[in-house]
């Protein structure tokens, strides 16, 4: 594992700023990264958390802190670029190397090892993205620099889940244009790739890197649409299933219908009850409807009892969500000095499929206030 101090002060990578981290955003990455890992979403740990009474600007002055991260290996894709466009190939290719003889030794069996190893790396990012569209993951400030070499989600800044469902959502105050937002991920992880595949050019023919970088989507798709039909209650595939889940998609979009609570209530009872109750949550009735009609013909064909269904699908889908009003306010009593909310948001946030007697208030809606905070890359 390496070991990173974030916030430990200035290093020589640190150019303008103060390399200094605040409370907020050391919590922030704390219950994000562990939250991920108990969700099954590849991700970077954080061990610790080191508040300090240390002055720190940024929108406003805080109290600093230091996050004690920990991964593997903390090579990003932008590593691989700073030595193809400074033309440091020799450095280039050592790196190229290490990396591969630590994290991806198979590679070297490979007749062609760079290309093996291009390979391995979009398969990582494939599946990790699909996660983070099944589960509602944003990440906010997706540059080639918080792209980790091995697939695990890094660098947690302005992140957010998914409140209610939206896949035009922004988490980042300062992404006007929405390059970042929801809907977005999976083509600027596309694009990212491509920026990576760019950087290997001197030690991997174009023309296979090209090749690599045609498999993403469907990579990506078979994933989401397995784990999409797992939320569902499926284990088996059929040929309607991924019409069934973007319809819908489409029918929560506008309807304010909470994208976690969903898949969890959906599995909770008998799916006749069920749909009958998550009805009211749609604008859409008689679209809904229609689509009831169809996931209710599909559940008959998967042929399990409710037993096995209820079980199958509360295993899929999480009870407990880290919604960003959940982290304020843990933070807001953390910089008062009591950290007791931020170890009781983790210990839940840590078994988010089970069900926790006394813990339900974590799972409530989010107020509407909840909805609306303003979260940048200092956070």
């Amino acid at each position: 594992w390496d070991l990173h101090l974030k916030g430990a002060g200035k290093t020589p990578y640190s150019r303008m700023g103060d390399g200094r981290a605040v409370l907020r955003s050391s919590i922030r990455e704390f219950l994000a990264s562990e939250h991920l890992h108990a969700l099954g979403i590849p991700t970077s740990r954080a061990l610790c958390v080191t508040s300090s009474q240390t002055p720190v600007y940024r929108e406003r002055q805080e109290r600093g802190a230091m996050l004690l991260r920990l991964a593997p290996s903390h090579v990003r894709f932008g590593h691989f670029e700073f030595f193809y466009y400074t033309r440091q190939h020799d450095a280039l290719r050592q790196l190229l190397d290490h990396v591969i003889a630590c994290h991806f030794p198979d590679c070297l069996e490979h007749p062609e090892p760079y290309r093996s190893f291009f390979r391995q790396v979009l398969e990582r990012t494939a599946g990790m993205i699909a996660r983070w569209q099944a589960y509602g993951f944003c990440h906010g400030v997706m540059n080639t620099d918080n792209m980790s070499i091995l697939g695990i989600t890094f660098d947690f800044g302005p992140y957010a889940f998914l409140d209610d469902f939206d896949a035009r959502f922004i988490c980042n105050h300062s992404d006007d244009t929405g390059r970042y937002s929801f809907e977005n991920q999976v083509p600027i992880a596309h694009w990212n790739l491509a920026a990576l595949a760019q950087a290997l050019t001197p030690f991997v023919e174009v023309g296979a890197l090209r090749e690599s970088m045609d498999l993403f989507l469907p990579l990506y798709e078979a994933q989401w649409l397995a784990l999409m039909r797992g939320r569902l209650g499926f284990v088996q595939a059929d040929d309607g299933d991924q019409a069934l889940i973007q319809d819908l998609l489409k029918l929560m979009q506008g309807s304010a219908v909470d994208y976690t609570r969903f898949f969890r209530e959906l599995g909770d009872s008998p799916a006749e009850q069920a749909l009958s109750r998550l009805r009211e949550d749609f604008v859409d009735l008689q679209g809904f409807d229609r689509w009831a009609q169809t996931y209710r013909q599909r559940s008959e064909r998967e042929g399990t009892d409710q037993a096995a269904r209820q079980t199958r699908m509360q295993a899929a889908n999480p009870k407990y969500i880290l919604r960003n009003y959940l982290a304020q306010q843990a933070i807001e009593a953390a910089e008062q000095g009591d950290y007791e909310p931020v170890r009781e948001l983790h210990a839940v946030l840590s078994r988010p499929f089970d069900e926790q007697p006394g813990m339900e208030r974590y799972a409530q809606r989010p107020p509407e206030w909840g909805k609306h905070l303003e979260i940048s890359c200092s956070s």
